[in-house]
């Protein structure tokens, strides 16, 4: 079976082997559709408020993946057994990742933010090698020492500015953790629903403490907000929460979890240079750098897989 079949069940897409030209275009429009949002992102937190954000995205990507569920005649209920799975892999990858990130968003560069969240390949590696007992191969370790060193030097000169906002450090790599565990979790439990429900059900069971939150904390200030963050919590109800969490688990799901952590490096890359042309920022040497290192050790990771 291949990575094709996306509306199978999580068992039997797991089985799937290798990576095939299909999962690599998923994974190319994730990178750019990801790596674009961290400025977007950046934007909308200049006027809207870190829970009314999240509450507008998850809720208008759970309604756009329902609809889709339904349209599709896909089954909607949560298996028996699951549901408790179901609930703490989206405490991981939705409250944990949501709330921390933006937390730290707000307070750190948004270009290098997304070097400290892309960090996850560090936790999620172990993780899959001691839980899941995925094989550390030598071209995993290899792609994981080069990917990171661009990252180091993507750092580069900007580490002064994240060592001035120590809790946004420690916010964001607090997101990397949560969205390793979650990442792991939904290897190791491989909840048998097929990928749109499951993944709207993430945001619905995630995003209560968000839904509950935004309107005690901030509902004061709906109304105030200019055009961009508008568009901004749209990109991200319809990209970002409909289409990139629907890519990011059917890739999870048919791919080893240490390479679909690994595959991640190149979002960092693509935030860094879509913060300088929306936020005008400069492009530097280390940014061309960081993004040749990133690419020697994608295609280390993923050439001996796909062969």
């Amino acid at each position: 079976m291949t990575d094709k079949s996306i509306d199978a069940p999580a068992p039997a897409v797991a089985a799937a082997s290798g990576i095939s030209a299909y999962s690599l275009g998923l994974l190319a429009l994730l990178t750019f559709f990801w790596g674009i949002n961290w400025p977007i992102m950046k934007i909308a937190l200049a006027e809207m408020p870190v829970f009314t954000f999240r509450a507008l995205c998850l809720g208008g990507g759970a309604i756009g993946l329902f609809a889709i569920a339904l349209l599709k005649r896909m089954p909607l209920g949560i298996p028996r057994g699951h549901v408790w799975h179901l609930v703490w892999i989206s405490l991981f990858n939705i409250t944990g990742w949501n709330v921390f990130v933006l937390y730290g968003l707000s307070m750190l560069p948004a270009g290098r933010t997304t070097i400290l969240a892309f960090t996850m390949p560090l936790w999620l590696i172990p993780m899959s090698v001691l839980l899941l007992h995925e094989r550390l191969t030598g071209w995993k370790l290899a792609g994981l020492g080069i990917g990171l060193t661009g990252l180091i030097v993507l750092v580069g000169g900007e580490w002064e500015a994240m060592a001035a906002a120590p809790l946004g450090v420690l916010l964001v790599l607090a997101a990397a953790v949560c969205w390793a565990i979650g990442t792991m979790l939904t290897k190791l439990w491989l909840v048998p629903m097929t990928a749109v429900p499951f993944v709207g059900w993430q945001m619905v069971l995630g995003g209560i403490p968000i839904f509950v939150l935004a309107p005690l904390l901030e509902f004061d200030r709906w109304y105030i907000y200019s055009f961009w963050p508008w568009m901004a919590a749209l990109y991200n109800a319809t990209v970002c929460f409909v289409f990139c969490y629907w890519a990011w688990n059917v890739l999870v799901r048919v791919l080893p979890a240490g390479i679909s952590g690994l595959s991640t490096l190149m979002i960092p890359v693509v935030g860094v240079f879509s913060s300088m042309l929306m936020l005008g920022e400069q492009p530097r040497w280390p940014e061309f750098a960081a993004l040749a290192l990133v690419a020697v050790a994608l295609g280390m990771i993923l050439k001996p897989a796909r062969s």
